[in-house]
């Protein structure tokens, strides 16, 4: 292993909030969803060959840029308003082994941004993640963020 390798954390979290009602916001935190809000998305669209299992949802994001992700969704919940998931492949390849990222909603009940929405979109890579590939991490996130905040609000 190279020692010219910075340490750096494997965890990435960006939130913001969205001027918009909570069902707004929420109503697009699908895996193929993705493409109507992140400008970065080419398209969104559920894996035909997997889509036959009910309990397996992948979706594959393309993204303008050309790379293709395969995502899992591995854990949704629409009462705690979060969906949690995976890479399963990439092309082209990662320069890591794994992520595992989640979307969480809650809406804002109270004080100045009452009837607005409060979104947390964190991701936790392997250990074999540089410091480049959090930073890009950060920076899509919030990328996105502000995306969803354009496309509720049209």
């Amino acid at each position: 292993m190279s020692s010219t390798r910075i340490p750096t954390s494997t965890s990435v979290t960006e939130s913001a909030v969205i001027a918009a009602p909570f069902a707004s916001v929420w109503h697009l935190i699908k895996l193929e969803s993705f493409a109507s809000f992140w400008s970065a998305l080419d398209k969104s669209e559920f894996v035909k060959d997997v889509a036959s299992d009910a309990n397996v949802d992948v979706v594959k994001w393309t993204f303008k840029d050309g790379t293709v992700l395969e995502v899992k969704q591995e854990a949704h919940s629409s009462i705690d308003h979060y969906i949690t998931y995976s890479v399963i492949s990439a092309a082209p390849q990662l320069t890591y082994s794994s992520v595992v990222s989640t979307v969480r909603c809650f809406p804002i009940t109270t004080g100045s941004n009452e009837g607005q929405t409060f979104v947390q979109w964190s991701g936790n890579f392997s250990s074999d993640a540089d410091a480049g590939v959090i930073e890009d991490a950060k920076f899509k996130r919030r990328e996105a963020l502000a995306d969803l905040a354009k496309a509720v609000a049209k």
